[in-house]
């Protein structure tokens, strides 16, 4: 038996039985649809995109082909492994971290605490330019420079790490800037008033509060480049064996190495699906990992 909504003199219109309510009601049921539907077409190729790297990469992917290099392999051989690539990027992004963060970190304090008038504008503004720029710009920007002080020949895995710190940069600032101005004004009034200095309110206040969201940055802007490949051909190529020695000769690169065994057909482009499999893997775990360290770190946890 349907039960009717009876209104009494001087209660407010119900939202169920006016017609503005029952218009609004409507739109935000259309809306939600849209919304849904946006959000599957949107997974759609993602999915796809992970479905085929997982069943052509499994097929090849075993302890041998993580655990080998790529030493006396050739022509239609079906031995051989990503060792030497696994290390290697590894090797470039992790220098490239080191030189991006501390950069990246310091800039954004500054336009945050500290930046006022053309300085900060200037940052600002290539900053803002830097966060559009090609990935082959950045390994064109390292291969000059390399160039103009050690020669046309030199190769050195430090040369991709310059190229990719170039696109990660922009990316730490942003958000770590973001991040800076989120954390209350009243924090920090509320260490200046107990005589603190600014240096050490940043230190021990802002950034301890900012962490959690600095740290996903910062992995998010390790995402953005360990699948680079466009400044890696340019500046480290590919080598078939491992090469710890940053400074001298080429490393070998999972982008490089899935877009070289791609192109060479055949065996190669089961390594390459193998590569592209493994080089996802490590991103989800530096995912989890970063995660695991903002779930810590946060204040909301407290």
């Amino acid at each position: 038996m349907a039960t009717t909504v009876t209104e009494r003199p001087g209660d407010a219109p119900s939202f169920e039985t006016t017609p503005i309510g029952r218009r609004r009601k409507r739109t935000d049921l259309a809306m939600r649809i849209v919304v849904t539907l946006a959000f599957v077409i949107a997974l759609v190729p993602l999915i796809s995109l992970l479905w085929l790297t997982i069943s052509k990469g499994l097929a090849w992917l075993s302890w041998d082909f993580v655990s080998t290099d790529m030493v006396g392999v050739f022509g239609s051989m079906t031995s051989g492994g990503i060792l030497h690539a696994i290390l290697g990027t590894l090797q470039i992004t992790a220098w490239a971290t080191l030189i991006s963060v501390p950069i990246g970190l310091l800039t954004a304090i500054y336009l945050v605490e500290y930046g006022r008038g053309a300085l900060a504008r200037t940052l600002t503004f290539f900053v803002d330019v830097m966060t559009g720029i090609p990935s082959i710009v950045a390994g064109l920007f390292a291969f000059a420079l390399f160039t103009l002080i050690f020669g046309t020949s030199y190769r050195a895995g430090i040369m991709g790490s310059i190229a990719l710190s170039v696109l990660m940069i922009p990316v730490v600032v942003r958000s770590t800037e973001e991040m800076l101005k989120l954390v209350p004004n009243e924090l920090r009034e509320a260490a200046y008033a107990l005589g603190v200095p600014k240096w050490l309110t940043i230190i021990k206040v802002v950034l301890r509060t900012a962490l959690g969201g600095i740290v996903t940055g910062v992995v998010l802007a390790i995402a953005r480049v360990i699948g680079e490949t466009a400044p890696l051909l340019l500046t480290v190529g590919l080598v078939a064996q491992v090469n710890t020695n940053m400074f001298d000769g080429r490393v070998a690169t999972l982008p490089v190495f899935a877009y070289r065994s791609y192109q060479q057909g055949g065996i190669g482009m089961d390594r390459a699906w193998a590569a592209a499999l493994v080089l996802i893997v490590i991103i989800m775990v530096f995912n989890l990992i970063a995660r695991a360290i903002s779930k810590k770190f946060s204040i909301a946890q407290k």
